[in-house]
This record gives C-alpha cells, sequence and structure tokens, in this order.
C-alpha cells in the first residue's frame, strides 16, 4: 500500500477516538449535568449531528481547497472539541457539554473522508482494500477512546472527566501532526481540475448500485448507533452492570467494528460484494436475537460482537461498491450525498436511541432494528434483478 494510506490508517487511529470517546461517556455525563434523564443520551446524538451537518461543507472544501488542508482543519476542530469539553467538566455545563459534541462531530465528518482519500491513491483493484486499512485504524481508537474517557471518572474527581476531555484534545493534536507531515496530496492518482460536474443527482441516484452502496452503509450504521447508543445505559441503569462491564462491551463492540477490516478487502475479491453484505445482515439479525434474549453481560457483549461484524462487512461493501456508480467528476457530489444519507441516519438513530430505550425498553428497542434489515435486503434484490438483467440483455 502507498504511504499515504499508511498515513491515513495512523491519523484514523487517533482522530476517530472522538466517536468511541463520547459513545462511551456521553450519555454517562450527559445523565450528571442533564435536567431530566430523557436528555442524557443527547450528546451522542449530537455528535452525529454534528458530522452531518458538516458533511457537505467538509467535501466542498476538499473539492476547492484539497483533501489536506481540510483534513488538517477536521483534526483542529477536533482539539476544539476537547476543550470546549473539559470547559464543559469545570462549568457543570449541560449545553457546552452538547456544544463539544457537534463540534466533535464536525471534525469525524473530516476524518469519515479519510477512507475516500485512501481509495483515491491506488489503483481501482486495490480501492476496497485501502478503505479497510484505513478503517484498521479504528482498532486503536476502539481501546484508546474509552480509556483516555476514564481518566476523570474517579469518585474523587472534583470535576468528573475534565482530564478525559483535555486527553483527547492532546489525541487530536497528534492526528494533526501525522497528517501535516505525513501526508502527500500528489500520491491521489485522480484529476484535480474537471470540465463539467458529471450527470444530474436525480440520475444517479437512479441506479440500483448507487441506492444500494448508499443503503449498505446508511442502514448499517442506523442499526449499529441506535443499538450501541443506548448500550451504555442500558447495562448501567437498567441491567445494573458496573461502568467497567460497559466499557469492556463498548470497546470490544468496537474493535469488532474494526477488526474484520483485516480481510475484508480479500473477501471482497474472494466472495464479492452481494455475498459479503449479505453476512453482515445476518449479523446484525444475530445482534438482534440475542440482544433481546437477555440482559447478561454475555448477551450485551455477544450481541455487540455480531453488531459490530455486521456493520464492517456492510459499511465497506457499500463503501468499495460506490465508486464504481459515478464519474471522476462527480465523486465529490456523491460522496457527500453518500455521507449525508448515512450519517443523517446515524443521527436519527443516535437521538432517538435514548427516549425510545424509556418508552419501550431494551428487548423492544433491539427489535426495531430488523424492519430496517428488511428493506436493505429489498434493495439488494431489486440490484441484483437489475445487474442480471443488463448482463443477459
Amino acid at each position: 500500500m502507498p504511504f499515504n494510506v499508511w498515513v491515513l490508517v495512523a491519523a484514523q487511529a487517533l482522530a476517530m477516538c472522538t466517536a468511541p470517546f463520547i459513545v462511551f461517556i456521553g450519555s454517562i455525563q450527559g445523565r450528571m449535568l442533564a435536567s431530566a434523564p430523557e436528555y442524557a443520551t443527547l450528546p451522542v446524538g449530537l455528535v452525529v449531528v454534528g458530522t452531518v451537518l458538516a458533511i457537505k461543507p467538509a467535501t466542498w472544501l476538499m473539492q476547492a481547497f484539497g483533501r489536506k488542508r481540510i483534513m488538517l482543519l477536521g483534526a483542529l476542530m477536533g482539539m476544539l472539541a476537547g476543550t470546549l469539553g473539559a470547559l464543559a467538566s469545570w462549568l457543570g455545563l449541560f449545553p457546552l457539554l452538547c456544544l463539544a459534541a457537534v463540534v466533535g462531530g464536525t471534525g469525524l465528518a473530516v476524518v469519515h473522508q479519510y477512507r475516500f482519500a485512501a481509495m483515491e491513491s491506488v489503483p481501482d483493484n486495490l480501492a476496497g482494500s485501502a478503505a479497510a486499512r484505513v478503517l484498521l485504524g479504528g482498532l486503536v481508537a476502539a481501546w484508546l477512546g474509552p480509556e483516555i474517557a476514564t481518566l476523570g471518572r474517579g469518585p474523587d474527581a472534583i470535576y468528573p472527566f475534565l482530564t478525559s476531555w483535555v486527553a483527547l484534545a492532546v489525541v487530536q493534536f497528534a492526528a494533526l501532526v501525522i497528517l501535516g507531515f505525513g501526508y502527500r496530496a500528489q500520491g491521489e492518482l485522480v484529476r484535480k481540475v474537471h470540465t463539467g460536474g458529471g450527470r444530474p443527482l436525480r440520475e444517479i441516484l437512479a441506479n440500483p448500485l448507487i441506492l444500494v452502496a448508499i443503503s449498505a452503509a446508511a442502514i448499517g450504521y442506523a442499526v449499529m448507533s441506535f443499538i450501541m447508543t443506548a448500550t451504555p445505559l442500558s447495562m448501567t441503569e437498567v441491567a445494573g452492570h458496573d461502568l467497567d462491564a460497559a466499557k469492556r462491551v463498548i470497546q470490544l463492540h468496537i474493535m469488532a467494528m474494526y477488526l474484520p477490516s483485516l480481510i475484508s478487502g480479500w473477501l471482497i475479491r474472494v466472495i464479492g460484494i452481494p455475498l459479503m453484505m449479505s453476512i453482515g445482515m445476518l449479523a446484525c439479525l444475530g445482534c438482534v436475537v440475542l440482544a433481546a434474549s437477555g440482559v447478561s453481560f454475555h448477551h450485551y457483549l455477544a450481541a455487540l460482537l455480531l453488531l459490530g461484524v455486521g456493520w464492517n462487512f456492510l459499511f465497506v461493501g457499500g463503501t468499495t461498491l460506490l465508486p464504481r456508480g459515478y464519474t471522476d467528476a462527480e465523486r465529490f457530489r456523491v460522496q457527500g450525498l453518500n455521507d449525508i444519507f448515512v450519517f443523517g441516519s446515524q443521527a436519527t438513530a443516535a437521538l432517538s436511541a435514548g427516549v425510545i430505550l424509556s418508552w419501550v425498553g431494551w428487548s423492544s428497542l433491539v427489535m426495531i432494528a430488523a424492519p430496517l434489515l428488511v428493506i436493505h435486503g429489498v434493495l439488494m434484490l431489486r440490484w441484483l434483478t437489475h445487474r442480471e438483467a443488463k448482463a443477459t440483455g
């Protein structure tokens, strides 16, 4: 793999820490600071809202100024989020905690573009492997994010989690340094100037391939976020597990999200994208069945491990499939539209998780994910039928 890809792996390992960091302590610190328990998961949802709001500006700025400058800006936003979170801990202000989450989300919008930068740094036949390699950086983030989140949670802490947020800002600074000194814009293998903007989006979206690629990533993210966001609160407030148990489940879940990236690029070449996405759907359905069947530590752990694997196969499959449906001139528009759908779905899922958990309970909450997986299955059948008809026509 080119050097750019490995730089992006290292930067992803650090910059992506914001996501597991806020997923782990967002609802817990939110419960401490919010005026009502229904708002406890709001910071976790708002980090995704920040991502959605920043996707379009991020892709537009990358098109105008190049990927590297905006990736550096994304790391700066991560540092600002850490600073605001520390200030929220110091002052005990829930609105400031929510603002830190939104700002952290804007930085993550840029981090999510790393996979496209990696795919554009390699030949077409290695695009899936490049995207999977970058996602491997999430393995480090899966461990590091919750670890730094627990730095300031001691029972004698005067300002709970203040040290944690400061540590997050330091980690984001390290990502900025790696990108600044390591990433080379000249390593991108795409043209920088285009004549015309390609087809209208309506025509692009009429392609069943584009729809199933977006669906795989969006529904995979929505199901994962919906269940994952509710897990720490369900474990600690409903099932009576301690904070360390919840931390262990979230860490192992996020590792399960990214560890399959060691083989997912290879799997795409061996079994193909349709079969890999089908396995991802089955893994997510297995998560739903396990999670609904009990609230022991091992029920949570096994369900969240399956959820992580299912997310990886759906997300990597959709990401690899997407470039096959657009031209070089259309890449920023389609990539931006894809991520709006993906992280818009994730935001809706994360924002609704806390309220739905308080209304219907854990078992009913996880069952809501099943119809979303059925929708993706229908879109896959439509795409495969269209592809078969086109091949024989």
